[in-house]
């Protein structure tokens, strides 16, 4: 099992009183699996994406990452498992304009101490995979919306994380643009990677193997499947 997580729940304080954001959360994924997270919004999914993504912690509940324990896992330990278990796909792209499509993809490495020809090797192979090795030197700015998408998907895949979470990833995309970068999340997949897609979208949902509704805070049951499991 990559991630399991038991009975999470996440409250924020709020004056003398507190609220509750993830209520009672029980989730199993499997290496390999393709999981689509949907909900409204304001229905606590983004929240379940920080906590899976150990950008946040619960506040209670036990949550294991490939056997383990990070529930109460100290900031450096979470900045680690970030930084080698797990990519990100963000809505916004978030490249750092002033840089390249090669340096924005190479600059996990870079951060992992990676020497700079290696490192702008494994990222040209990693545009390429992408369908983005003809546009290796432009930068953001010179790019369509689609195409900072497929090189912020290398970015996420070049340290081959165990995990990839896809937060919204077609939000800012015309719908054609959209199909072709969740054709990309499924080819990735058939190759092994474990994704996590979090979207308010049926139709990006529906290109997901499974599918589990997050509504106030609850994650329904799954079709098929015990409630909250």
């Amino acid at each position: 099992m990559l991630l399991e997580m038991t009975d999470i729940c996440k409250i924020y304080p709020q004056g003398r009183d507190v609220v509750p954001v993830l209520k009672h959360v029980n989730l199993q994924i499997e290496e390999g699996d393709y999981l689509a997270i949907m909900g409204p919004s304001g229905s606590g999914k983004t929240t379940l994406m920080n906590v899976i993504g150990c950008l946040d912690t619960p506040t209670s509940g036990i949550y294991k990452l490939n056997g383990e324990d990070i529930s109460k896992a100290s900031g450096d330990r979470l900045s680690d498992i970030r930084n080698t278990q797990i990519g990100f796909v963000f809505q916004s792209f978030y490249l750092l304009p002033k840089l390249s499509a090669l340096d924005n993809v190479a600059l996990p490495l870079l951060y992992a101490g990676m020497q700079k020809r290696m490192r702008r090797r494994k990222a040209a192979e990693a545009l390429r995979i992408v369908g983005m090795d003809d546009r290796l030197e432009f930068r953001p700015n010179q790019l369509s919306g689609g195409q900072c998408q497929r090189i912020a998907i290398a970015r996420a895949m070049i340290a081959s994380p165990k995990l990839l979470l896809a937060d919204e990833p077609t939000g800012a995309l015309d719908t054609a643009t959209g199909k072709q970068i969740m054709q990309i999340f499924s080819e990735l997949n058939e190759q092994g990677t474990t994704i996590v897609l979090i979207t308010h979208d049926p139709k990006v949902a529906d290109c997901a193997k499974r599918l589990r509704s997050i509504l106030d805070g609850e994650l329904q049951p799954e079709e098929g499947g015990e409630e909250n499991a």
